[in-house]
């Protein structure tokens, strides 16, 4: 009886393991086949685009041998799919090339500006869940309503109008007209040098520095642009916060509650809530993802120096490494950001499993 109960543990755990194995080579051929499909879209922007990367190396008034020269060495003379297969391996790699505009290598380019779009994402998604989670609870139970009414509303209009025009009149209100905030940039000329980088997010750096006036010009000039894309945010999370939270509300769990007796308070925040945030945690990390790749209209317009105004920076001097490693990184942060809020899902969610 004994050696029988071992033999079925033992084949309990190996069906564990090889379910595991599949999953985790599911999991392989996903991330291979979406960055390989990823790589190839970058290429061909690259092809497609009117715009010669050897004019952009030699410039117009390059003699014929030496656009010739520098077009040999950039492997744009080989047969397509042999620039691609290049392209890929180096992409791999992390050598992207060297940017035409400041003449350093695009992976250290990005290194150098990605934390400053990582920084203003994140404010802005954490503005949009401490704001859009509980809009949308209290649009859910005031079902109807006219606090219903106004957060679709608010949320409508925060799906509706451009960013960059809200941009601006943020901009022309809050910092020309009232002087709350201030202006473009991310710190005043006085406050420059002061923090030494660390992680590259002056708010981080600057606390563990212990500069505080830093950290308060910094804090100044990020609320604006944040709030912005927190409210892009704010749009998706208390939309779906409402119909995840409608959807619980109706499950016959919350009307057993209310028979024993719980009070309204402890059934939405303590219960509702609970469940509803497992689907909650795929939205919030899908909208981290979407202001990471969607912040370059709002960091131009507010000078803000990431990698949204790197690329258009780049895609106006014909910079086109630049523009393609910047987009490949951004679409590569994308992607996992979006795998890694489906394993989260699955782990929350044994039903998934």
């Amino acid at each position: 009886m004994a050696t029988s109960q071992a033999v079925q543990g033992g084949d309990g755990r190996f069906d564990a393991l090889l379910r595991l194995a599949r999953a985790a080579g599911r999991f392989v051929a996903m991330v291979t086949v979406t960055l390989a499909g990823l790589l190839a879209v970058t290429f061909l922007i690259g092809r497609v685009v009117p715009i010669d990367p050897v004019l952009a190396v030699v410039g117009d008034r390059a003699p014929p041998h030496v656009y010739e020269r520098v077009r040999q060495e950039l492997g744009l003379d080989l047969p397509f799919l042999q620039q691609f297969l290049i392209y890929c391996r180096k992409a791999l790699s992390g050598d992207f090339g060297t940017s035409v505009l400041t003449t350093n290598p695009v992976m250290t380019d990005i290194a150098r500006v990605f934390p400053a779009t990582v920084e203003l994402s994140t404010v802005g998604v954490l503005i949009g869940i401490l704001t859009g989670i509980p809009l949308g609870v209290l649009a859910a139970v005031k079902r109807g309503s006219v606090v219903d009414q106004f957060v679709r509303v608010l949320g409508l209009v925060g799906y509706s109008v451009p960013i960059f025009w809200l941009g601006l009149m943020g901009l022309l209100l809050f910092y020309a007209r009232l002087d709350l905030v201030s202006g473009p940039g991310r710190l005043d000329i006085t406050y420059d040098y002061l923090v030494t980088p660390v992680t590259g997010m002056i708010l981080v750096d600057s606390i563990m520095q212990g500069q505080w006036e830093v950290f308060r010009n910094a804090f100044s000039h990020i609320i604006l642009p944040a709030a912005m894309l927190g409210y892009f945010s704010l749009a998706y999370i208390s939309r779906m916060t409402r119909s995840f939270m409608l959807s619980e509300l109706a499950q016959e769990y919350v009307t057993t509650a209310r028979v024993k007796g719980l009070s309204e308070a402890r059934i939405i925040w303590r219960h509702a809530l609970r469940n509803a945030a497992v689907p909650l945690v795929t939205v919030v990390a899908l909208s981290y993802a979407h202001l990471l790749e969607g912040s370059v209209l709002t960091e131009t317009v507010f000078a803000w120096p990431g990698l949204g105004q790197y690329i258009t920076h780049s895609l106006q001097n014909a910079d086109m490494n630049a523009v393609l490693g910047g987009t490949l990184i951004i679409g590569t942060v994308f992607v996992f950001l979006n795998l890694f809020s489906d394993l989260i899902y699955r782990l929350l969610d044994p039903r998934t499993r």
